[in-house]
């Protein structure tokens, strides 16, 4: 009988000893796929992503920032913006009224005036917008500093986000909303920022009225 116990109690440990080296070669087995799959799989890019390009809109409006140079006049002040009746300040010229003009239609009135006035006989005048008041874009989700931008020409969703104090701790960079509002409709993609960073997809120019929305990492 005791010999039979003791046998008994053998069996019993050899199996839970193998069972036991079953599971650790099985967690190490999926471990080993795992960091295959996460170092050989595919890479996430935005290729397939289909967004309609921004549209380019630079009519100027009041609040809006623009700056304007004189060739030559280095002692005038740089930027201006636009009064709430759609008229600014200028040197020389005086009140003017600027909404509704592109930044050229801008640089050309200013121009005229400065001849029509004998100030200057033949200036270059260049005007270009600083900063929309208007237009802004907005920036919501997983960032530090989530909220609404004005829109600055050229600027893209890498710098969108910066303006927002870039991603917080548990912000998913391989996905980001970005809505947008086109001539066919409204329009969401998903977006991998990691990928424009990583230099495997170019960076997205944004318009005035885009939300952009990082979502939360799954842990």
């Amino acid at each position: 009988m005791v010999a039979e116990g003791a046998l008994r109690k053998y069996v019993r440990l050899s199996l839970r000893t193998a069972l036991d080296r079953q599971s650790r070669l099985l967690v190490a087995g999926i471990l080993i796929l795992m960091q295959v799959a996460l170092g050989c799989g595919p890479s996430i890019d935005n290729r397939h992503v289909k967004l309609e390009p921004p549209q380019e809109s630079t009519t100027m409006s009041p609040g809006d920032v623009f700056r304007m140079e004189i060739v030559g006049e280095k002692d005038l002040p740089a930027e201006y913006q636009i009064a709430s009746d759609g008229t600014v300040d200028l040197p020389y010229v005086h009140r003017l009224h600027v909404a509704g003009l592109e930044p050229q239609q801008a640089a050309r009135t200013i121009r005229e005036r400065l001849i029509q006035g004998k100030v200057l006989s033949d200036p270059t005048v260049i005007v270009s917008i600083k900063e929309f008041s208007t237009k802004r874009i907005t920036v919501l989700g997983q960032v530090s500093k989530p909220g609404s931008f004005p829109l600055t020409p050229g600027v893209t969703l890498i710098q969108a986000i910066s303006l927002a104090g870039g991603f917080n701790s548990i912000a998913n960079k391989n996905s980001v909303n970005l809505t947008r509002k086109g001539k066919s409709g409204t329009r969401t993609v998903v977006l991998s920022v990691e990928a424009i960073t990583d230099g495997r997809s170019p960076d997205v120019p944004l318009q005035g009225g885009d939300q952009i929305y990082v979502n939360e990492r799954i842990f």
